[in-house]
């Protein structure tokens, strides 16, 4: 089992040392946005100051301009797997990415096709998918969610997949109750009726290794700012889909890779930032194991320890809010089942709204967030509309005294 240095790995996030009325600031509200090691500030800072400039000039800042955003492309090509940088767009975020997706594909799309959109999702991989299939006439199809354990009732995707079916978009896990998805199931199953899977990876991507060429999928987005970047979001596709499709672009931007789906001037200084954010995790890696001889195979060893580390922090959760009376777990509560869900919990209880319970808790110094978090097909599958849950969420930088204090602390709610 690989270790992580906690101390070490808390240390490089200044974010960590804040305080409210005296208590350190707990930050579990990593499935809204992760904290930022100084590293990646630092790389923002340091190209607005020495390498501020736009893409293609002769002159030299454009020259070292454009090395930080090739480098960037390697690094993204790196942490989801592919061998093929130009296959990555940077864009504003997952959700603006994938509606210039969703217009391009509805392009290709006939009357009599349909779409298959899960309930398990981010609104941001079924609304782009919806209104592009109004736009081009077509049926879409909703995979429907096991409200026991918030997971996708996959005999129903099978069921609904057809011949006719033309895309599956999936998460490749919630955001909302943890679940993970089965991903090479799903796209072998969707193959195998010629159609394509999109899979939106935003939630997985701090806390698993992403890997595209395994998954086989053909097309995939995530956002920077959810493992320890700015807020960036990036968008992968085969390089055969990426040049087949037309982008809604200006007329004198390029049509090659991967200019063709970066519309506009791009974000620079976040785009190094995000290298930097998976440099981190790269070098995370190499202290853990100095053995690797590539990024990739540091990210995998990085991964693996962030893996570890929050499987002991998911059991800790899922103990924690389980022993709180009339408390509700949206989500697998099976220990045995912990793998196939991430430190991602989302709760309701009789007494206490959500609102509420995350106000106290910020009073605290916990931050948690509530509401339906954007996974308006989940809350709205599980009847938690209009207050939807509250949603507790660890990354590897949160340690066990911190769920503990929360736990704690939730108790002494419920209670009064």
């Amino acid at each position: 089992m690989a270790h992580l240095d906690l101390d070490a790995v808390r240390s490089q996030f200044p974010a960590l040392c804040r305080t409210v009325d005296s208590h350190p600031a707990i930050f579990l509200d990593g499935a809204a946005g992760s904290q930022v090691p100084q590293r990646v500030a630092d790389a923002v800072s340091s190209y607005l100051t020495d390498t501020n400039a736009n893409h293609g000039g002769p002159f030299a800042t454009s020259v070292e301009s454009d090395a930080v955003l090739e480098s960037a492309h390697q690094a993204a090509a790196d942490f989801l797997g592919t061998s093929d940088p130009d296959t990555i767009a940077f864009g504003a975020n997952m959700t603006t990415l994938t509606l210039a997706m969703s217009r391009a594909l509805a392009r290709t799309w006939n009357p009599g096709d349909r779409i298959l959109v899960s309930q398990l999702d981010h609104d941001a991989n079924v609304t782009p998918w919806d209104l592009a299939a109004q736009d081009a006439g077509v049926a879409v199809d909703h995979v429907a969610i096991d409200p026991d354990t918030a997971t996708l009732d996959l005999d129903d995707f099978h069921r609904q997949l057809g011949n006719s079916t033309r895309l599956v978009a999936v998460g490749a896990a919630s955001n909302l109750s943890g679940s993970i998805n089965p991903i090479n199931e799903i796209v072998q199953a969707a193959h195998r009726v010629g159609a394509l899977v999109f899979v939106d990876a935003v939630h997985l991507a701090p806390h698993r290794l992403l890997d595209v060429v395994d998954w086989d999928c053909d097309l995939l987005a995530c956002s920077a700012y959810k493992f320890f970047g700015p807020h960036v979001g990036l968008l992968w596709g085969k390089r055969e889909i990426l040049e087949s499709l037309t982008p809604y672009k200006l007329r004198p931007a390029t049509d090659s890779l991967p200019g063709k789906w970066m519309t506009g001037t791009g974000n620079h200084e976040g785009i190094a930032g995000v290298r930097e954010s998976i440099e981190y995790l790269a070098d995370l890696g190499r202290t853990i194991d100095p053995g690797p001889a590539s990024r990739r195979q540091a990210l995998e060893a990085a991964f693996v320890a962030i893996g570890d580390h929050e499987r002991g922090l998911s059991l800790e959760l899922l103990d924690g809010l389980t022993s709180l009376p009339g408390t509700i777990v949206h989500g697998i509560t099976d220990p045995e089942l912990i793998d196939h869900r991430v430190a991602t919990y989302s709760i309701t209880h009789p007494n206490l709204s959500p609102a509420s319970l995350a106000e106290n808790l910020a009073r605290r110094g916990i931050f948690t967030w509530p509401g339906n978090h954007y996974a308006l097909p989940v809350t709205q599958a599980l009847g938690l509309e209009p207050g939807g849950t509250l949603r507790i969420s660890a990354l590897h930088y949160n340690t066990r005294d911190e769920i503990k204090r929360t736990i704690l602390a939730l108790g002494e709610l419920l209670a009064e």
